[in-house]
């Protein structure tokens, strides 16, 4: 098929290939999208350890295999082997808790009504206003909410639990992915870059806008839900609340969300401090969670994250909370990288109208 020149009009096999190679492209997209979340990791693997690779490349003397090899190999020592390590953990305090809930040991409409006992008057009349100072009713709301919430629980155990091997095959998918793209990964870019159709200095602009945000977002993100999640545990734990690793690990994943995160977690133990009378464990869990946990929130994550993708804080946190929506924690990469793309693809717009059509010069009146 001969390509047409920008002035030639298209024939109808030029038609037909166009819409041939978007029929393929689509089905091609439709076997991978079961597996999109392998297929993701897998390519962010490949992206945030290519200069590891490229540096092993040189002391294998350029076997590439070998290199890749070595490359994959650091990856699951330095963070899939922790990873399941944690997840380990996490079960089995999980599973701890559980069964303190169960056995009555953890009751929450028994802290739940502590809390109301503890309220001055005025706030008890005012929450009666609104219906919510009935201690009886309250506590048989909370206990329903807590058996349904342990149902589903119990329920998504259950769904993992069937799921195990499309986890399982997942994983696979993605460490065998991951080692042919950190492999292979240049040239395979290389023929990406020359199959689009844009301006090579177009081309490279959205190809670096692209691998800076991956590699902005995912190390940003996780340095800063590691930090804020080890700090919280920490502090959970020197306050004797049972089941540090699991809060932790939750304010981790909460902390992905920009600006409240950990604080979804910490706050409410706080106030449940002050309502009881642990004023000091309250006053001190409140300054802790503002001045050191908020703090790693407030520095590190725009040094991280909005400097190096060069988006504003506000754009960072609205795309990865409506990225986070839409695709699931997977949203917490894509969506700044959408937003990224979405930019720069309207910078190169305006900037092309703008050379296309300059502005016209301004009449002698108006330069004075």
């Amino acid at each position: 098929m001969a390509s047409p020149t920008p002035n030639d009009p298209l024939t109808q096999e030029d038609k037909f290939f166009l819409l041939l190679l978007v029929i393929v492209s689509l089905a091609f997209g439709w076997i991978l999208l079961p597996f999109y979340g392998a297929v993701l990791w897998g390519s962010i693997i490949a992206i945030l350890f290519a200069p590891l690779f490229r540096r092993l490349l040189a002391r294998f003397g350029g076997r590439r295999t070998w290199a890749a090899l070595a490359t994959l190999g650091i990856v699951l020592v330095i963070v899939i082997l922790p990873l399941m390590l944690l997840t380990s953990s996490l079960v089995q305090e999980g599973a701890a808790v559980y069964e303190r809930i169960q056995s009555g040991q953890l009751n929450f409409a028994a802290y739940f009504q502590r809390i109301l006992a503890s309220l001055p008057s005025w706030v008890t009349e005012l929450l009666q206003r609104f219906g919510l100072g009935d201690a009886s009713a309250m506590q048989q709301r909370l206990t329903t909410s807590l058996a349904q919430g342990s149902q589903m629980i119990a329920t998504r155990v259950f769904s993992i639990g069937q799921d195990t091997f499309n986890l399982v095959v997942s994983f696979f998918i993605t460490l065998y992915l991951a080692f042919f793209l950190i492999r292979d990964g240049s040239a395979l870019s290389k023929r990406v870059r020359e199959a689009i159709p844009i301006n090579a200095r177009h081309k490279q602009k959205l190809f670096s806008n692209f691998t800076t945000v991956i590699r902005a977002t995912v190390k940003g993100n996780v340095l800063v839900a590691i930090a804020q999640g080890a700090l919280g545990g920490l502090a959970f734990w020197f306050l004797g609340i049972h089941g540090a690793v699991l809060w932790s690990v939750l304010m981790a994943f909460l902390s992905l969300l920009p600006a409240v995160g950990a604080g979804l977690v910490w706050l409410p133990v706080a106030i449940y401090f002050l309502a009881t009378g642990a004023l000091a464990k309250g006053l001190g869990l409140i300054a802790y969670g503002v001045m050191v946990i908020g703090l790693v929130d407030n520095v590190l994550r725009p040094v991280l994250v909005g400097k190096d993708t060069k988006m504003p804080d506000y754009v960072v946190m609205i795309s990865t909370l409506g990225g986070m929506v839409v695709f699931g924690l997977n949203g917490f990469v894509l969506g700044p990288v959408i937003a990224a793309m979405f930019i720069a693809v309207w910078n190169i717009f305006a900037a092309a109208d703008q050379q296309a059509h300059p502005p016209a010069p301004a009449a002698p009146d108006e330069r004075r």
